[in-house]
């Protein structure tokens, strides 16, 4: 069960006992069993709270976003522990399932469980002022916590924070570049630069109980199409979040290619008032059978190299009909 901002009393019991370790200073987390769970000095990582001293290659990460879940399992490193979107929910099904196995579940995204971290005993603690802002000082007297300024469209600049954080510079690099020659290879797949770019992509999303969205540039899979240089319907070729149509806008939603996924029970959606109607069924990327569901969880969650190297990997086979090289 998550816990509010506020300390609680077994939080305060467990500062007396001197589980919870200063945030920014120095010396080493113990591990279990009364070993230093690093080894090899410090280094001060600056972050949008300030500063940390974090172990030179931390051994116990707890992270409390899927993006820094993301990165940590890209650079190798399986985190103790992880939040989840939401009370019992598992934990992001694109990653491998044999590298989360152990992760032990630490409350959920925006409400860690500040006594289940403490009970982990980790070196470092990852996250957002977007998240966890108001639980920062807490989680510093758990563990060096940095935080990056938020997720989404700023993910590739957040993955070189948490991989200095890390201690995991030169495997950031690597991972870097797969990536670029990755996407490099998929627009020559799409015919070159300029034949990528006269193709409109969008990706909508439909949700249940709230209107149904359309993503802007400053979004995950926003920036991704943006590496890609595909083309952008007008009205979602700008800066923002999301663009939010009712079932008699779906003309909005006009482009030679959509990519949409289902967040909730799609039954409470529009899902289907808007792909039964005439208005859908008209839009040409509908008639030229070019419209492609996509796992949600990825596509709106996995935010991260991993996440980003399968997306451009599905992006490839639906638009190519060609599998990744």
């Amino acid at each position: 069960m998550s816990r509010t901002p506020h300390r609680s009393a077994a939080v305060a019991v467990a500062l007396a006992g001197g589980l919870l370790l200063a945030g920014c200073g120095s010396g080493t987390p113990a591990a279990p069993g009364g070993e230093a769970a690093t080894t090899g000095g410090s280094h001060v990582v600056r972050h949008a709270r300030g500063e940390s001293t974090v172990p030179a290659r931390p051994a116990r990460v707890v992270v409390l976003d899927t993006d820094s879940l993301d990165s940590a399992i890209t650079l190798g490193i399986t985190p103790v522990g992880a939040t989840t979107t939401a009370a019992g929910a598992p934990f992001p099904g694109y990653l491998p399932a044999e590298r989360l196995k152990d992760v032990k579940p630490v409350g959920t995204i925006g409400s860690p469980n500040l006594e289940a971290i403490a009970a982990l005993r980790p070196d470092l603690i990852l996250s957002s002022q977007a998240r966890d802002d108001k639980h920062y000082e807490d989680l510093a007297k758990i563990a060096p916590t940095v935080l990056t300024k938020t997720t989404g469209p700023a993910w590739q600049e957040n993955f070189r924070l948490h991989a200095e954080a890390l201690g995991r510079r030169h495997e950031a690099t690597a991972t870097e570049a797969g990536y670029r020659a990755k996407a490099q290879a998929l627009v020559a797949a799409l015919g070159g630069p300029e034949k990528a770019k006269g193709v409109k992509v969008e990706v909508a999303r439909f949700l249940a109980g709230s209107p149904t969205r359309l993503y802007l540039n400053d979004t995950f899979v926003g920036s991704i199409l943006h590496d890609l240089g595909l083309g952008r319907p007008a009205d979602q070729d700008r800066t923002g979040f999301s663009l939010e149509i009712s079932p008699e806008q779906v003309d909005r939603a006009a482009a030679d290619v959509i990519f949409w996924s289902t967040y909730g029970d799609a039954a409470k959606s529009d899902q289907a008032k808007i792909t039964g109607g005439t208005l859908w069924k008209n839009l040409d990327a509908v008639r030229n059978n070019r419209t492609f569901q996509v796992d949600d969880n990825l596509w709106m969650l996995g935010i991260g190299y991993t996440g980003a190297g399968l997306i451009l990997d599905q992006i490839r086979r639906d638009l190519t009909g060609t599998p990744a090289p």
